[in-house]
């Protein structure tokens, strides 16, 4: 859709003139040339310019930009700026400043100060939107719109609270309902009146689990009407293509399968939290992750660093050749184009030492030649636009879930939601499997293995659903305290996890028993065990490692049951990185699923685009430090045969064995 009206993949990235002057501007028109820069992102912090008044408008620097694009061959992704609304509306309306959990109300001095659940935010935001549509929806420069920037700011003020009751009224239908689905008898904590509900601020101790649940439930469902209003304000004036940028992998407080259905393309921002081979598999992660909330269709990277790391409270550079690999790495899987946060790094503000294409040293440094590379190199891969990545495995991910594992009181605080996700994820990209993302309720059936590492909570429909995947012949690995409460938060009874579910892995777990801090155990096949432990009855499915200590000694740890033409796996501990690899790869060999290029190693990533006409581009990209061969084959990006990669080398080859 994009790339259409690009006539190839993006190149590009955030691009604020307001911060610079017109000698600058000169300079930047002459660099994006050189830098094959094809898609600027415009206005996304410039509501202070404008609308310096409330309801007065300044167009005219912003008319002048984006003509000055267009005559430059750039086309313009146009942002409503309404993350950062301007001083003036802090002082006009004080009561849609952001409040936190403890009750202390933000000012304005950074960005994200409002309140999404405000009334006077709302309608300035869609006000703010439908301006802009109106003034330029038909300008020839301006190829998509994005709305907002990273949809992330909490409220617990009293407009939160009045629209979570009126959304939970409609979730409920009545007070005796919510006190149910709550199970306020506990504590005291029946509600008479809908006044009395509060949201979940901060209090004595435990949050009720079901109030909280609900809370993020009530929250993404404001995100997504949100950015729906500024998206139909737009559509208004405009016929071209509107989204916002996700973060991953929970910055934000929202379902992003939810936000996705609205979008008319998936775009996400981008930045590692490790460096080395770690920022690589994360790459991966978040690319998949994108890929599959569209349902497998193109989608687009709309921020990532040039040298932007960042790892626990340090901003790390990207070491030379990872600006092209990282990039490459995206669009390998899925994205169709690659931009960045930002053009020119900021001389002042709160992020000046963020990033860009072009850093404070200039254009003679090593960040802008790398991004020469690398404009050249997704200038080449124009005709790939448009094509589709397929995966034969999917990991389960559940937004419901996710919330729920956010509960006080759980019996391990190391139980964490998305570092599950993520290893499952990079066992398989250690396996040199391309992997999808998928709801527990979704159609499984073209899936040869499914990973379910963190399904705290699940619905009584995606049990079933999992049990019917097995039964028709899938592959299904649960993993330890999945499937332990419903879709109100209530623990199943009777054994977890739910009964469909139990049935399909032919046991029943009976008791939970966290190991103590750094407790290592052994399992009877000589693979290790952290954190967790349970005690689990085999009811028909077959042991294939035991506990070998304390009072499980004997008993199943990990278990296999065949049920109707396929089998399910469960895994009752958090086995080491290597043992749990390993497992991965036991489950892909039985499930019939290998690598694209055998026997490469773990940092050597392979993945192929197909477009609809059978044409095949294969990714090859050496995140190690020694040269890796090939079977000869057209590389794209040389223009010219290759048979072997140096280290840290990149390819996407056409012709040949593929």
């Amino acid at each position: 859709m994009i790339a259409d009206r690009l006539g190839g993949l993006a190149f590009g990235g955030d691009y604020n003139p307001e911060q610079w002057d017109e000698p600058v501007w000169k300079e930047d028109d002459e660099l994006m040339r050189e830098a094959r820069v094809n898609l600027a992102t415009v206005g996304v912090f410039s509501w202070a310019l404008l609308e310096p008044e409330e309801g007065r408008y300044d167009f005219a620097w912003l008319d002048a930009h984006l003509d000055r694009l267009h005559a430059n061959g750039i086309a313009v992704d146009l942002a409503t700026p309404t993350a950062s609304p301007p001083p003036w509306f802090t002082l006009a309306h004080p009561d849609a400043m952001p409040v936190t959990r403890d009750g202390t109300r933000l000012v304005h001095g950074s960005r994200d100060t409002y309140c999404l659940s405000a009334p006077a935010y709302r309608t300035a935001a869609r006000r703010i939107a439908s301006a802009l549509a109106e003034r330029y929806g038909d300008h020839p420069a301006v190829a998509m719109w994005h709305v907002h920037n990273e949809y992330v700011t909490l409220c617990w003020c009293e407009h939160t609270a009045a629209a979570f009751r009126v959304w939970l009224r409609a979730r409920h239908g009545s007070l005796d309902a919510l006190n149910e689905a709550w199970g306020t008898a506990f504590w005291s904590q029946r509600y008479g009146s809908w006044e009395q509900v509060l949201p979940p601020r901060a209090t004595q101790w435990h949050r009720n689990p079901g109030l909280t649940l609900d809370f993020s439930r009530f929250f993404s469902d404001e995100v997504v009407a949100a950015y729906s209003e500024q998206r139909d304000a737009i559509r208004a004036h405009s016929d071209r293509p509107v989204t916002t940028n996700m973060m991953q992998p929970g910055y934000q407080n929202v379902d992003l399968w939810a936000l996705s259905r609205e979008v008319d393309v998936v775009a996400i921002d981008h930045y590692p939290d490790r460096p080395g081979l770690d920022a690589a598999a994360d790459v991966a992660f978040a690319a998949d992750r994108a890929r599959s909330y569209g349902h497998g269709r193109p989608w687009l990277l709309m921020e990532q660093g040039t040298s932007t790391v960042y790892e626990r409270g340090r901003t790390l550079a990207k070491e030379p050749g990872e600006i092209l690999r990282h990039s490459l790495g995206h669009i390998a899987r899925g994205s169709d184009g690659a931009l960045f946060f930002q053009w020119r790094q900021s001389k002042a503000g709160a992020e000046q030492w963020h990033s860009a294409m072009v850093p404070h040293a200039g254009p003679d440094s090593r960040v802008f030649t790398e991004v020469k590379a690398t404009g050249e190199a997704v200038s080449r891969l124009g005709d790939l636009a448009g094509s589709t990545v397929t995966a034969d495995v999917a990991v389960l991910h559940d937004s419901d879930a996710w919330w729920a594992m956010n509960s006080d009181g759980l019996p391990s605080s190391e139980l964490g939601y998305h570092s599950a996700l993520r290893n499952a994820h990079r066992a398989l990209w250690d396996n040199g499997v391309v992997t999808d993302f998928a709801h527990p309720e979704a159609d499984l059936g073209r899936y040869r293995l499914v990973v379910a590492p963190a399904l705290y909570l699940l619905s009584d429909a995606g049990a079933e659903n999992l049990r019917r995947y097995v039964v028709h012949g899938g592959t299904l690995l649960v993993q330890y305290f999945s499937g332990v409460v419903d879709s109100r938060g209530h623990a199943r009874l009777g054994g977890y996890p739910a009964a469909p579910l139990r049935e399909a892995l032919g046991i029943r777990v009976e008791e939970y028993r966290p190991l103590r801090h750094e407790e290592r155990i052994v399992l009877s096949d000589s693979s290790h065990g952290t954190v967790w432990s349970e005690s689990v009855r085999a009811q028909g499915a077959e042991t294939i490692a035991a506990y070998t200590h304390g009072a499980l000694a004997g008993s199943p740890a990990l278990t296999r049951n065949h049920c109707g033409a396929g089998d399910a796996w469960y895994l009752s501990t958090r086995l080491d990185d290597a043992d749990y690899t390993a497992l991965v790869s036991r489950l892909l060999d039985a499930a019939g699923v290998g690598p694209v290029l055998p026997g490469l190693p773990p940092g050597v990533e392979v993945v192929v685009r197909q477009s609809e006409d059978g044409r095949r581009w294969q990714f090859v990209l050496n995140h190690l430090a020694e040269p890796v061969s090939l079977l000869d084959a057209h590389d794209v990006l040389t223009g010219g045969p290759v048979r072997e990669l140096p280290p840290g080398g990149c390819a996407v080859l056409t012709g040949g064995p593929l």
